[in-house]
């Protein structure tokens, strides 16, 4: 990254634009530790009844067209969903993740019933009447009824339950629920590319979904609601709400494009959602100018309020419980990373989960409150580093407490993006995450956190491998111990080690290290970046311009670490010393000077206080002679001020 013993001075005028709520940094932390535990939580659910996905590899899906008949009031689904697939190899079946249940009335191809079979594993098997050759587009549709699987009222799939003495019924899908109320390839491997959904349901009632509401119609007593996505879009970002909602309207300019912003909200707490709507438009606008324009800008936004105890990143329609900033923040970051852009695998949740926890910090410029910034960054840093050990990357899938770790998968991801960022500078930074944000391999798909190293490096011209296999591969952070000592050379010596927490997984952390310099006073300060390569690595940094009494290791908490110390090495100055020879004086006396440092000035003031005489000389010696002619001075005693860097000396003359 940089040459040996090569220094950057940097004047960090624009720090990073991360900030924090308006709370305590103890509940920035519970936020966070309440958000992954709710991730964890309807995992737990949802995996214990739908495992992972089991589908059948030979066919992608291209749309779906989905029709549910829904009463609130009753727990229990009608549906008719046709698939649109594409086949990958010659296939006589296809296989669907969908629970055993619900009872499949049908499946029909080309307008015939044909046979299927419902397996104990929650697949829905399909055989067609002969081969499907390799390549073709064709279609299916299955009709079924029932009850869906219950985890619980609160643990997401199929939920039905009340708010203010009123039914609602809301769907909640990640990681695999969405099988369990509707026949789908329910796996991080494939998105349909778009899909229409037609919700009817007692006309007391309004529905939310997906897309854009194109148009809402009177069946009798019931209205049946079409709602047209044209995104790609992953089975688990599927869902409905159906109660009484009100619903708030609004709109948003996204680079110049006005979008709408919906609201489907309880009664109960209309004022709180109108009062929030700025905060969304805001936060819409904001995170468009840094990442592109919101991903779905030709339909809507909405926020639709549900029974879960924080969010879901549905697809064009986060469901969240309330309006606090940091969850209506981080669901909608999710729109770009993890709906736009949606990981791989397990392995790499951070890449939703991570970025969404640092996109609601970021979404709180630092000149907003700078002290609550600074101690929520603090406050996450002690929290990343409370544990000596464990990696972004996650090494057990099976393992749901794992895959939502706040302190890692959430917490540690987020700061991953902060060091990458201090790291690579604000430029390249942005554009890297750009780039990969529009990768045509990746955009409305699926990536790996191998994808985005490629995007940064491309755009850096760096090779990451070190950072990644430091911070998303490895476990653990460095302790620094700086030793420094100043010279009269203009020179300042600097001798970085390092200790690293999980020295098994990472033996030395590769890293630019802040170093803050200031005066003692704190009146002239400069920060120095120092590229740390190796172990006990030695800097040599020209004189700052003031004399360095105090030097702090990473102050504004970029980088990871923990219990850093400093220790100055250097040896007392002999101390200043100016003396007048002869004196009392008649005629030139010299001023000896000892132990003064580069510009020097001599000021010479009579019993009034008024300067009578000055003049700046340079020193490169410790000591030096300076004449000064007295003869022109009535006599008298005269005060001898003479200043440096370090500071200011006195003594008298007396002329006779």
């Amino acid at each position: 990254m940089y040459s040996k013993n090569t220094i950057k001075l940097i004047a960090l005028a624009a720090m990073i634009i991360i900030s924090s709520n308006s709370f305590s940094q103890t509940n920035n932390i519970e936020r966070s530790k309440k958000i992954s535990n709710e991730e964890k939580a309807r995992f737990d659910a949802r995996a214990a009844n739908e495992n992972i996905s089991l589908a059948s590899f030979n066919f992608q899906v291209t749309y779906y067209r989905c029709k549910w008949s829904i009463d609130p009031a009753v727990r229990y689904i009608n549906g008719e969903v046709t698939c649109y697939f594409k086949t990958r190899t010659n296939a006589s079946n296809i296989v669907y993740d969908f629970t055993n249940q619900l009872t499949v009335d049908s499946v029909v191809y080309h307008n015939q019933q044909v046979i299927f079979s419902q397996q104990s594993n929650k697949t829905l098997t399909i055989n067609f009447p002969s081969v499907i050759n390799k390549g073709k587009l064709d279609s299916v549709a299955v009709y079924y009824h029932g009850v869906p699987p219950s985890s619980g009222d609160f643990t997401g799939g199929f939920t039905q339950t009340s708010h203010n003495g009123k039914p609602v019924i809301w769907t909640l899908s990640e990681p695999y629920g969405a099988s369990g109320w509707w026949p789908c390839r329910n796996g991080l491997d494939d998105k349909a590319d778009s899909m229409d959904i037609y919700i009817t349901y007692p006309s007391q009632y309004k529905a939310s979904s997906n897309g854009v509401n194109v148009y809402t119609i009177s069946n009798g007593n019931s209205l049946t609601s079409f709602y047209k996505h044209r995104y790609p879009i992953a089975s688990y970002l599927v869902a409905f709400a159906v109660t009484n909602f009100n619903v708030l309207t609004s709109s948003v300019l996204i680079n110049g494009q006005s979008m709408p912003v919906l609201q489907y909200v309880y009664p109960e707490n209309t004022t709180d959602f109108q009062n929030s709507t700025p905060l969304v438009q805001n936060a819409l606008q904001l995170y468009s100018s840094y990442f592109g324009a919101y991903p779905f800008v030709n339909e809507k936004y909405a926020q639709t309020q549900f029974g879960w105890g924080g969010g879901m990143e549905h697809q064009t329609n986060s469901f969240i419980t309330s309006t606090g900033t940091n969850l209506i923040t981080h669901e909608m970051g999710h729109q770009w990373v993890g709906d736009k852009v949606t990981c791989g695998s397990w392995q790499d949740i951070w890449l939703n989960e991570g970025f969404a926890t640092w996109l609601a910090d970021m979404f709180y410029p630092e000149k907003t409150d700078i002290a609550t910034y600074k101690a929520n960054v603090g406050s996450d840093l002690s929290y990343i580093v409370s544990q000596a050990g464990g990696s972004v990357w996650v090494n057990d899938t099976t393992n749901s407490s794992r895959i939502f770790d706040s302190r890692l998968s959430y917490a540690k991801g987020a700061f991953l993006l902060r060091m990458l960022r201090f790291t690579l500078g604000d430029s390249l930074f942005f554009k890297g995450i750009n780039q990969y944000l529009t990768d045509p391999k990746l955009t409305y798909g699926f990536a790996r956190t191998a994808d985005l190293q490629r995007n940064l490096q491309n755009v850096s011209g760096q090779n990451l491998n070190y950072f990644f296999n430091q911070w998303f591969l490895g476990e653990g952070y460095p302790t620094f111990t700086v030793n420094w000592k100043d010279s009269s050379n203009g020179k300042l010596y600097f001798t970085i080690s390092q200790k690293t927490s999980k020295s098994t997984s990472v033996k030395f952390f590769k890293v630019p290290l802040p170093v803050k310099l200031s005066n003692s006073a704190n009146t002239n300060d400069t920060t120095i970046i120092l590229a740390c390569l190796r172990n006990n690595q030695e800097f040599v940094v020209n004189d700052p311009g003031f004399t360095v009494a105090k030097v702090a290791i990473d102050p504004d908490k970029y980088l990871i670490s923990k219990n850093n110390k400093v220790v100055n090495q250097q040896s007392k100055r002999a101390m200043a010393k100016v003396s007048v020879h002869p004196n009392p004086v008649s005629t030139t006396a010299n001023v000896v000077l000892e132990n003064f440092k580069g510009n020097v000035l001599l000021e010479l003031f009579d019993n009034n206080a008024n300067a009578v005489w000055s003049k700046q000389v340079r020193i490169q010696q410790s000591s030096a002679n300076i004449q000064i002619p007295f003869s022109a001075f009535i006599h008298g005693t005269y005060k001898l001020l003479v200043t440096d860097k370090n500071g200011m000396k006195h003594t008298v003359a007396i002329v006779k």
